[in-house]
C-alpha cells in the first residue's frame, strides 16, 4: 500500500475481522424480507399476511403514552431536564423491575444487579464480550440465531461445516419432539450455556425441576448460563418458572436477559435489561463488575423518556392494560395452534408463548414450505432451518398479528 506522505510502499495496513466471513450467507430475516419483497413486486395485487418476524402490531398502552408525554414535558423545563442517563439505568426503573419481576416472585435480586439497555437482542450479543475467546459455548438447536452469530464474530466458534450446518467449536444441544424440545445435559462440558424459555422458535417451555438440573449442572462444572426470558409474560401455566432465579443456586451461575418488546410493545421504542448477580465470579473477579465496566465504556444510556415509559409498565394501569394486550396475542396463538391442528398439521408451542412451531407437511423442507405458503396462501412464516440443523422440517408462525389477519391466514392455509 502506497504511503501518500513518503511515496513508498508501506508494509502495514488495516485488517478486517475475518470471523464475519464465517457467517453463512445472509441473516435469516433479511433473506425472508428479500423473498417477500420480490414476490410482492411481481404480484402487487396480492395481500400478504406476515406471521414471520416477531414484531408486535398493537399500539402502546395509554399508561405508557401518558408517562412518555409527561417525560417529554419534563425535558422541556430547566428544572426537570435530564442529560446523560446513568450507565446502569435510572434507579426508579431498576427498583420497580427488581420488586415486580423478581422480589414479588421470591427471587433475591436487587436493583443494583439490574442493567438497563436498549433491548435483549443487543444484550444477548454484547454479553459475550466479557468472556475470554477460548470459552466453549453450548446452544439449543434450534435457537435464536443471534447467540451463535455474535460468538462467530468474536472468533469463538471455529469453522462452519456446510454439510452439517454447524460450527466446529460449538456444542449443539438438540431440541426435538423426542425430548419435548428441552435439551439434555451435554456430554462435552461447556463454559457458556445459552438457554431461552419460553423458547424461540419452538414456543415450548421448561419446568422448574428441569431448569434446576441445569443450574445444578452449571454450578458443578463451573459454567455460566445466559438465560433469555424475553417471552416470560406469555407463560400461562402456574408450574412454569418465569425466571431462572426461581431455582436455588442460580445467583452463582446465571445471567438473565429480559425485554420490553413483546410484553409492552416496545419493538419501536427499544428497552430491555440484563440481570448480573454479584455472586458470579472467576478468580476473584465478579461478572457484575466486568459488565458494569463494559456498560460504562460502551453504553450511552437508554433515554430518560423511554425509561419512564418502562416504569409505567409496572403501574397498576399499565399492568391492567398490558394484560389485555398480551391476552390479545395469546388469543392469536390459540387460534393458530387450533386452526393448524384441526387441519391435520402437527403443532407445538402456542400455550406459554407467542410462537407456534409446526411440522412441515410430507417431505417438504422448511424453505420449500416457506415458498408454498407464500405463493399459494400469501402468508409469510419463518423456516425452521434458519434456527439450526434440528429446525429443518419445521416452521414457525407468530401470534403478533391482528385477529382479522390471523383468522384470514389460517383459512388460507386450510384451503391450500
Amino acid at each position: 500500500m502506497m504511503n501518500y506522505k513518503t511515496g513508498k510502499e508501506d508494509e502495514s495496513m488495516f485488517e478486517i475481522n475475518r470471523n464475519y466471513l464465517k457467517l453463512p450467507g445472509n441473516y435469516l430475516f433479511s433473506t425472508i424480507a428479500k423473498k417477500v419483497a420480490e414476490y410482492q413486486e411481481a404480484n402487487k395485487e396480492k395481500e400478504i399476511i406476515r406471521l414471520g418476524i416477531g414484531d408486535v402490531t398493537r399500539p402502546l398502552a395509554p399508561a405508557i403514552l401518558e408517562a412518555m408525554h409527561k417525560a417529554v414535558d419534563e425535558m422541556g423545563c430547566a428544572e426537570t431536564f435530564r442529560g446523560y442517563a446513568p450507565e446502569q439505568g435510572y434507579q426508579f426503573l431498576r427498583t420497580v423491575i427488581a420488586k415486580n419481576d423478581y422480589q414479588d416472585r421470591g427471587c433475591r435480586i436487587e436493583a443494583d444487579e439490574i442493567f438497563i439497555s436498549d433491548g435483549a437482542k443487543c444484550d444477548s450479543g454484547n454479553i459475550q464480550e466479557i468472556f475470554a475467546k477460548n470459552n466453549k459455548i453450548a446452544v439449543c438447536d434450534p435457537v435464536y440465531p443471534v447467540y451463535v452469530d455474535t460468538n462467530v464474530m468474536a472468533g469463538r466458534t471455529g469453522k462452519f461445516d456446510q454439510k452439517t450446518g454447524k460450527f466446529d467449536d460449538v456444542i449443539y444441544m438438540p431440541c426435538t419432539r423426542e425430548n419435548h424440545f428441552v435439551p439434555e445435559l451435554p456430554k462435552e462440558t461447556p463454559d457458556i450455556i445459552y438457554l431461552c424459555f419460553p423458547n424461540n422458535p419452538t414456543g415450548e417451555v421448561i419446568t422448574k425441576e428441569e431448569l434446576q438440573r441445569w443450574v445444578d449442572y452449571a454450578n458443578k462444572v463451573g459454567a455460566v448460563i445466559i438465560y433469555d426470558a424475553a417471552y416470560e409474560a406469555y407463560i400461562t401455566q402456574e408450574h412454569i418458572p418465569h425466571s431462572i432465579y426461581e431455582c436455588e443456586g442460580a445467583r452463582t451461575c446465571a445471567i438473565e436477559l429480559r425485554s420490553f418488546s413483546k410484553n409492552a410493545g416496545f419493538t419501536g421504542v427499544r428497552l430491555g435489561f440484563t440481570v448480573v448477580p454479584k455472586e458470579i465470579n472467576r478468580d476473584g473477579v465478579s461478572l457484575h463488575s466486568l459488565w458494569f465496566r463494559r456498560q460504562g465504556t460502551k453504553y450511552n444510556g437508554t433515554p430518560y423518556i423511554v425509561q419512564r415509559a418502562g416504569e409505567a409498565v409496572y403501574s397498576e394501569k399499565g399492568k391492567a392494560q398490558l394484560r389485555e394486550q398480551i391476552g390479545y396475542y395469546q388469543e392469536n396463538a390459540k387460534m393458530i395452534y387450533k386452526g393448524l391442528k384441526d387441519t391435520g398439521y402437527t403443532v407445538y408451542g402456542g400455550v406459554n408463548s407467542p410462537y407456534v412451531w409446526m411440522k412441515t407437511p410430507g417431505t417438504k423442507t422448511s424453505w420449500e414450505f416457506f415458498d408454498t405458503l407464500l405463493h399459494e396462501a400469501n402468508v409469510v412464516g419463518t423456516p425452521g432451518s434458519g434456527f439450526g440443523p434440528c429446525g429443518e422440517g419445521y416452521f414457525r408462525l407468530t401470534a403478533f398479528g391482528t385477529h382479522e389477519n390471523t383468522k384470514k391466514a389460517i383459512e388460507r392455509i386450510k384451503n391450500m
